[in-house]
C-alpha cells in the first residue's frame, strides 16, 4: 500500500513550523504499518494531480498560503478537484496539526476536516508540556489508553462540527477542547491530529500509538 505525504513547502510553509522534520516522523509511522510512502512538496500540483491518482492514503501537512504569499485560485481550484474526486472514490485522508488553518480556497474543507483554526478566536498557550486527555471509552482507536503528557502546542477553540467526537482532547479553562478525531466525509475516512507542531510531539509514545492505530483504521 502506498501513502502520499503533502509536505508544507513554497506557499504552504510558514516560519513557525518545520514541516520536514514532521513529514518524516510520519512517514515513520506509515512506514511501521507496512505502508510504502512518498513525501511530494509540490501541494498544489499534487493535489491536481488526485483527479487521476489513487494512494492508499492520503497525508496533509500543510500551512497556510494566506501567511506566505498572494492567493493562487486556479491552482486552488485544480486542488479542490482533486481532493474532491480522491475523496469521492473513498479514498482516506490523514491530517496534521497546522493543516486545519488551510485549504481556505476550498469551501468544502471544514465539512470534510470536522473543524478548523478560525483567525481571531482561535489560539493555542505557548508550547511546552501539555496534559492530554484520552477517553477510550469513546472509540476503539483508544480504547485501553490513558492520558499522556506530550511537549506541543494545544489548539484552542477551533470551530469543530457537533457531531465530532473527541478522541483526545486538553482542559483550558474549564471546558474540554477537541485535539483529535476521527470521522467520516461520504465513503472517505478522515482523522485529523491537532497535535505534531514538531518532532517532540512525536516522541510521547501514546501520542504515536494513537497515530498507529488511525493508519490501520484508515487503510482497513
Amino acid at each position: 500500500m502506498r501513502a502520499l505525504i503533502l509536505s508544507g513547502a513554497g506557499r504552504y510553509a510558514d516560519p513557525w513550523h518545520p514541516f520536514a522534520e514532521t513529514s518524516e516522523r510520519l512517514a515513520g509511522i506509515l512506514r511501521g504499518q507496512g505502508l510504502e510512502v512518498e513525501t511530494s512538496e509540490d501541494v498544489d500540483a499534487r493535489l491536481a494531480a488526485l483527479t487521476e491518482d489513487d494512494p492508499d492514503l492520503l497525508v496533509l501537512n500543510v500551512g497556510d498560503p494566506a501567511h506566505t504569499g498572494e492567493p493562487d485560485p486556479e491552482a486552488e481550484a485544480r486542488g479542490r478537484e482533486g481532493l474532491l474526486a480522491y475523496l469521492g472514490r473513498g479514498h482516506p485522508l490523514l491530517a496534521s496539526h497546522v493543516t486545519s488553518t488551510s485549504l481556505r480556497g476550498i469551501p468544502e474543507w471544514e465539512a470534510i476536516l470536522g473543524g478548523v483554526w478560525v483567525r481571531g478566536t482561535t489560539f493555542h498557550p505557548d508550547r511546552g508540556p501539555a496534559t492530554i486527555l484520552v477517553h477510550p471509552d469513546r472509540d476503539p482507536l483508544v480504547a485501553g489508553l490513558g492520558d499522556f503528557t506530550v511537549v506541543d502546542e494545544r489548539y484552542t477553540d477551533l470551530r469543530v462540527d457537533p457531531a465530532v467526537v473527541a478522541l483526545a482532547s486538553h482542559e483550558h479553562e474549564g471546558r474540554e477542547h477537541p485535539l483529535i478525531w476521527a470521522r467520516r466525509y461520504g465513503d472517505a475516512k478522515v482523522f485529523y491530529d491537532a497535535l505534531g507542531h514538531d518532532a517532540a510531539s512525536y516522541d510521547a509514545p501514546t501520542h504515536r500509538r494513537i497515530l498507529e492505530r488511525a493508519v490501520r483504521w484508515l487503510v482497513s
